[in-house]
């Protein structure tokens, strides 16, 4: 059932504020190694990865119970806006995260990520995707993984504006966590990708901010439902009740000068199907946007954002397709 609106929902698998006048931004922890025993729980996440719907969520906790933050820190629960669900996680590259917690001269400024996480616009939060902040730091990016206000409560375009929302807070208060802001991609996976793609590709979505969508480096896309029918093939609780996939797919509402994009789909993914991508890809190329595609080889829906965890790495090159792009664009 793989034509051009056949798209499932995306799947489940998917407080420190800058205003304090006189007080740090943000205090740092280094993460450590969970003590679960690795081999059972590689055993026990291989398996539960490999699930969609249902068991994702648990699978989550898994990856991250296994996964080694690599000596990175981390400040939680950093508020980009008012609403209980409008906070983010910055995870530190180690040397960085070293240096502030030893309270060092710091004159290195690194590339910044925002990472948007999926779940049906309904389920997930930041703490389930830590794995994917602490990848990005071990590479070498302060990563800022977002949280946003979740359906049924909250509709499009809720979702989509916290997302800028929370872009345009890590672009303006980069530098305090010793990032660049003319270095700041922004990375969705699922309905994440969604959020991500639908704020920088519509610059009505920013504007508000003061930001325009020239102001990010790199957009990256990982399996994200772009263009599809949610009234037959699942989603209905994030839109209104009489909203139309015209109305609120971002392959139809384009705006505004780009930044490049890079769009990957999951070979085997059963859940979001690759024709999102090729209707997103070709109406951004449409409008003159640089965009570049790419497979991941062996993913399903669930892996392609799982093997961004170090202990999964081998089950595809997500990351390494991401990080090969980010570095090209970013560095």
């Amino acid at each position: 059932m793989k034509d051009s609106d056949q798209a499932s929902a995306v799947s489940g698998n998917e407080s420190l504020n800058s205003d304090n006048a006189g007080k740090p931004i943000a205090k740092v922890r280094v993460l450590k190694l969970s003590s679960i025993g690795v081999s059972v729980a590689i055993a026990l996440g291989g398996l539960a990865i490999a699930t969609q719907q249902a068991q994702a969520l648990s699978a989550l906790g898994i990856v991250n119970g296994i996964s080694s933050s690599g000596g990175v820190g981390v400040s939680k629960d950093i508020a980009y806006g008012e609403s209980k669900l409008q906070n983010l996680d910055i995870y530190y590259p180690k040397p960085l995260a070293k240096a502030m917690q030893a309270q060092n001269a710091i004159n290195d400024s690194y590339p910044m990520v925002v990472f948007v996480h999926g779940g049906s616009w309904e389920n997930g939060n930041k703490e389930d995707y830590a794995f994917v902040g602490q990848s990005f730091a071990q590479a070498g990016y302060v990563t800022a993984v977002i949280n946003y206000r979740k359906a049924p409560e909250h509709v499009y375009p809720d979702f989509v504006q916290d997302t800028a929302k929370a872009i345009a807070w890590s672009h303006d208060n980069a530098t305090k966590f010793h990032a660049d802001p003319k270095r700041l991609a922004v990375v969705g996976h699922s309905a994440g990708a969604f959020n991500a793609i639908a704020a920088i590709s519509d610059e009505d979505f920013l504007a508000p901010y003061g930001l325009r969508a020239t102001d990010i480096k790199a957009v990256v896309g990982i399996a994200g439902p772009y263009s599809y029918d949610f009234r037959q093939y699942g989603g209905t609780s994030a839109f209104a009740a009489d909203a139309t996939p015209d109305e609120v797919m971002p392959d139809r509402h384009i705006k505004g000068s780009q930044p490049p994009y890079l769009l990957l789909t999951a070979e085997n993914d059963k859940t979001v199907y690759d024709t999102n991508t090729i209707k997103m890809t070709k109406a951004l190329k449409d409008y003159g946007v640089t965009v570049e595609t790419g497979e991941i080889k062996g993913a399903s829906h669930a892996t392609s954002i799982g093997a961004m965890a170090g202990p999964f790495r081998w089950v595809n090159d997500v990351r390494a397709q991401v990080l090969t792009y980010l570095d090209k664009e970013l560095n």
